[in-house]
């Protein structure tokens, strides 16, 4: 099983004035344009998530909606709790246990994002730093879980020249 782990595109400044909500934040143009130029860059490697689990912070609905355009094959966009900033690792993992399915996407924020690729591919200890727009590859043999993955690859935009 292949767990694509996405922090969100670039999204808009901060601003109590224009997003007194934080939640409603979105991206900006420039961002919706950089993620899918990434995504295009990174076509070789074929990312086809059945699933993909989205924070339902627009900002990110907003990613999930660009991985969904960029995949040949329509996929369901689900939107959880539990991957909100105060993300919870157990919940998601709950929620991914019951999709058997071969590649799942979750679209998330930082920290949570670099929290849980430390606690699925390790101990939780290690330092992975995830740009706005990264997006990591972890292989798990069988379920995923927590200390049972490995990281297949990590894609930054500035990696990819984007």
């Amino acid at each position: 099983m292949i767990l694509y782990l996405i922090r969100h595109a670039w999204a808009a400044e901060r601003d109590n004035e224009r997003y007194p909500n934080d939640d409603l934040r979105p991206l900006t143009s420039d961002g919706k344009k950089r993620f899918a130029k990434m995504l295009d860059r990174l076509s070789d490697v074929k990312i086809r998530p059945t699933w993909i689990a989205t924070s339902p912070l627009v900002r990110c609905r907003q990613t999930a909606d660009i991985l969904a355009k960029s995949l040949s094959k329509p996929v369901e966009i689900i939107e959880l709790v539990s991957l909100r900033p105060e993300s919870d690792l157990g919940e998601v993992l709950a929620w991914t246990a019951q999709h058997k399915d071969e590649e799942i996407a979750w679209v998330c924020h930082a920290p949570a994002v670099s929290d849980f690729a430390a606690a699925l591919i390790g101990d939780g200890s290690a330092a992975i730093r995830f740009s706005k727009g990264s997006i990591a590859a972890i292989r798990f043999d069988q379920a995923v879980e927590r200390n049972a993955g490995e990281l297949a690859w990590l894609a930054t935009a500035g990696m990819m020249g984007v």
